[in-house]
């Protein structure tokens, strides 16, 4: 009968362990009764059961993907859902077959089927560093040691002239005497290995908790270690062909660390590492740098100078007592003399606490081994020195490669300047001229002590550097006095004035605008402005201006000098030929401090050389921006408010390719007309002002003299259509071991009363333009054409009758002709206080402060009721060079 038409019998009992018994047997059919052995008879019939291995054996049972499902409880009931041999109901579908790798799992389901197994996790890891240590591994064998002995010759850095012959070999020049591993001191090993890297001698060539460790004490901000092994740096200094910083280089570091490590001995490693490292001060290795910090040898150093120079391995330009402001203008001696000394002592702790050194010993210096001053070189003397730090500088700094001074000092590279030999040389020529036949510091110790000269010459057309005057000597005086200096420039700042006048115009006293800005005039230079002395000093709204403290400001002109009396009237070219003071600070006032920076800024002066636009006093050369950037302001004028900024390396080459080139991108710094206007008004300062005695045959001249309170500095800034240079002078002891460095009065200063611009600056200027413009022909100035209104300021009004100006007809005394009849507006009573938004009132600059005067473009005024001049005005006396934070020209990527 068949089992779907067989009835099934009636139960037989047995609960539990029937289930167990039927579910034993074959799928899809009903379980037959057991029979006893000996009478045949099914066993049930007694009511007994078979232990068929428990409830265990039922659920394995039930587990087996390759049996028939086991039948229901109670005996051989129809076969669940899928018919015969299980069917295809869930649960019960045969699975494939099990890959290789399982995943997803073959006998799972849910999540857990995508779950990979431990087996798979395990695999798979041990899969990749296999794989990771075989690439190691060929990395490994691929890669060879350098050769050290000929990879350590460092090269020099050649530099050229602008017209491409050699103007000197320097930088990368062998300065290296290698030592064997005996004559290496023990203290300085283990200052290296304190400073540097502890583990030196356990590890492998490469520290990775190193690497961590010195990320970790960055983040703290205290000292570190660099992530770099000794080994690493050693490996890196012997691979001079490769300075890059990309990852191929550090990956090829790496490898060749790992097996030097593994191949070579810690001493010749050590040895090394120190024989190729570089020092600072042209010095690589050991012996040469003992030899240029203390004069001795390697052998006779002291754990203390021994910590001194594993500092300097950090780097030399932040760690040299002697400083390296050419290369960083943070890098002062001051600070560097700090940084030296606070990681002097720290590595002297540390090896206290590696057991390199004990206590006792320790205390045995406490005193800082302060290096001898940097030896002269001959090769950098005299003017080269300056054009070569000049030059590196400029390149560091421009680079987009990323090459820093440590690199350039390595050598291999080739320095094309923008530097005219003839030039230079016709500049030092006539400073020399000039110093050794007025400047005697035995016949007048007290006034011809100190004296400084300094120059910059500038091709307007493009802002190369053509030549420079830094000092008597590179070797001797270290401070490039073409570059910043801290000297202010005086009335040599008024043009800035003058074309801020011109581009941005008056404002109208009357009040601002609905949109909150005042009405503007564009100004003429025949504008009428008062002359008078000891002026008091206007907002533009007519208000008497005031500092913080309610004090009023009276400008004063050189010399104390009113000019024409008694109406006083001047137009703005005669004061700017004359170099009278008031009208240019008013007029200041009139348009804006703060459009007066706008255009100096433009123009290519630097913020950081520019002082606090606060008081009035800013218009008439409280700043102090350098040499260069004064001869580059003025190029602006010359090319109809074309800029080009100042620079000094057309292009540098390495192996024959170049890395490097200058690529001119000229700004409109303001419009033609302006620049044009100012171009002749400054032309006219050379025909009948201050500034005749710059005058050269045959050619158009513009330039302005410039002369500072108390006499302290002293300048000449002109130009013909080609060339722009600025001379300055005055006295400063800037020894290094004079702490109180302060600019000095030069009043009988070379036998003469007192130095002005229109003395020994412009007799330089005149002398070495006649020589760095023979042969070249002359060009004559755009014609400028008329430009703004004819506006009166400082309570200056028209007259009903006006007579010709001043300028038309200068007297030979300097004191202007008849003039209209005109006559200071009444002085309005002193303001109690100011706007809320007056930005021309106090500030925080202080009083008027700051020099200011005639030629003299920053003699102080005075202060009503108080002479020595308002409360927070600097003392003239305090004057100190770098004061305000003077921007170094090369000091930022784009100087």
């Amino acid at each position: 009968m068949s089992e779907h038409r067989r009835k099934p019998p009636e139960s037989q009992g047995g609960g539990r362990a029937a289930a167990r018994r039927a579910a034993q047997q074959p799928s899809g059919r009903r379980a037959a009764p057991a029979r006893d052995s000996v009478t045949g008879s099914p066993s049930g019939s007694y009511g007994e059961q078979r232990p068929a291995g428990g409830r265990a054996e039922a659920r394995r049972a039930a587990q087996r993907g390759g049996r028939r499902r086991a039948a229901e409880p109670g005996g051989g009931g129809p076969a669940g859902p899928g018919g015969r041999r299980g069917g295809t109901g869930p649960g019960n579908r045969r699975p494939g077959k099990k890959r290789f790798i399982d995943y997803p799992r073959f006998n799972k389901s849910g999540w857990r089927r995508w779950m990979p197994s431990w087996k798979l996790v395990s695999g798979l890891c041990v899969g990749f560093l296999g794989t990771l240590v075989i690439a190691i591994g060929i990395a490994y064998w691929m890669v060879s040691v350098p050769n050290v002995a000929q990879a350590a010759q460092a090269e020099n850095n050649v530099y050229y002239w602008a017209d491409g012959s050699q103007m000197v070999a320097t930088g990368g020049e062998v300065n290296r005497q290698i030592i064997a591993y005996e004559k290496i001191p023990a203290a300085m090993r283990y200052a290296v290995i304190s400073a540097e890297n502890k583990t030196f001698e356990t590890d492998s060539g490469v520290d990775p908790q190193g690497i961590a460790r010195a990320l970790v004490n960055m983040a703290k901000g205290g000292h570190t270690q660099g992530g770099s092994t000794i080994t690493q740096q050693y490996v890196k200094n012997a691979r001079l062909d490769d300075q890059s910083q990309t990852l191929t280089r550090k990956f090829k570091e790496l490898f060749i660390s790992i097996k030097v490590g593994a191949t070579k001995k810690k001493s010749e490693i050590m040895a090394g590492y120190l024989n190729t490292a570089y020092y600072g001060r042209g010095a690589y290795g050991l012996q040469a740098a003992a030899r240029t910090y203390y004069s001795k040898d390697a052998k006779d150093l002291d754990p203390s100078q021994c910590a001194f120079l594993a500092s300097l391995l950090k780097g030399a330009t932040y760690f040299d007592p002697a400083g390296a402001t050419e290369i960083d203008p943070a890098a002062t001696p001051e600070q560097n003399t700090k940084n030296a000394m606070n990681r002097w002592a720290w590595i002297l702790d540390e090896e206290v606490k590696d057991g390199h050194l004990t206590a006792a010993d320790r205390a045995k210096y406490k005193t800082f081994p302060m290096p001898d001053k940097p030896k002269k070189n001959a090769q950098l003397s005299g003017q080269i020195g300056y054009l070569v730090s000049l030059s590196k500088a400029y390149f560091v700094n421009n680079n987009t490669q990323g090459i820093s001074a440590s690199d350039l000092d390595q050598g291999g590279y080739e320095i094309h300047t923008t530097f005219d030999k003839k030039k230079v040389q016709a500049l030092e020529d006539v400073v020399k001229k000039v110093r050794k036949k007025n400047i005697d510091p035995k016949k007048r110790p007290e006034k011809d002590t100190f004296v400084q000269f300094g120059a910059a010459s500038v091709d307007t057309k493009s802002g190369a550097i053509k030549a420079l005057y830094g000092g008597e000597d590179a070797t001797k005086h270290f401070t490039n006095n073409a570059d910043q200096t801290g000297a202010q420039v005086g009335s040599t700042f008024k043009p800035f004035v003058l074309a801020a006048a011109m581009e941005y115009g008056k404002r109208d006293p009357k009040g601002p605008k609905e949109q909150g800005e005042s009405e503007r005039t564009p100004v003429s230079p025949k504008s009428i402005y008062s002359g008078m002395n000891k002026l008091k000093i206007k907002n533009y709204d007519g208000s008497v201006w005031t500092n913080e403290n309610g004090e009023q400001w009276l400008q004063t002109n050189d010399g104390n000098e009113s000019y024409n009396k008694p109406s006083y009237a001047i137009d703005l070219r005669y004061a700017m030929q004359e170099s009278a003071n008031t009208p240019y600070v008013q007029l200041g006032m009139d348009v804006g401090t703060d459009k007066v920076r706008d255009v100096a800024l433009a123009a290519g002066l630097r913020k950081e050389s520019l002082a606090s636009s606060s008081v009035p006093s800013f218009s008439i050369g409280t700043s102090s921006p350098s040499a260069i950037r004064m001869a580059g302001a003025y190029a602006t004028f010359a090319t109809s408010g074309m800029h080009h900024d100042a620079y000094s390396v057309e292009k540098v080459m390495r192996r024959g390719s170049v890395i490097y080139k200058h690529e001119d991108k000229a700004t409109r710094a303001f419009p033609a007309d302006v620049a044009d206007n100012v171009t002749d008004v400054l032309k006219n300062v050379v025909e009948k002002g201050t500034g005749t005695n710059a005058q050269l045959s045959g050619r158009d001249v513009a330039g302005k003299t410039g002369t500072t309170d108390g006499n302290r500095s002293a300048w000449f800034v002109g130009y013909t259509p080609q060339l722009s240079t600025a001379v300055s002078m005055y006295r400063l002891d800037d020894n290094e071991t004079n702490k109180k460095r302060e600019f000095l009065k030069m009043f009988g200063t070379g036998g003469q009363e007192k130095i002005h611009g229109a003395s020994f600056p412009s007799t330089i200027w005149h002398d070495y333009m006649e020589q760095a413009l023979n042969g070249v022909p002359a060009v004559d100035f755009p014609t400028p054409g008329p430009i703004g209104d004819k506006v009166y300021g400082g309570g200056m009004s028209p007259s009903p009758s006006p007579s010709p100006s001043p300028s038309d007809s200068p007297s030979p005394s300097g004191t202007p002709s008849p003039t209209p009849s005109l006559t200071p507006s009444p002085t309005p009573k002193p303001s109690k206080s100011c706007g809320k938004w007056d930005w021309n009132c106090g500030g925080p600059g202080g009083g008027p402060g700051g020099p200011g005067g005639s030629d003299a473009g920053t003699d102080q005024g005075t202060s009503v009721g108080d002479t020595s001049g308002p409360t927070g005005t600097p003392s003239p006396s305090k004057s100190k060079p770098g004061s305000g934070n003077q921007g170094n020209i090369f000091g930022g990527p784009t100087g």
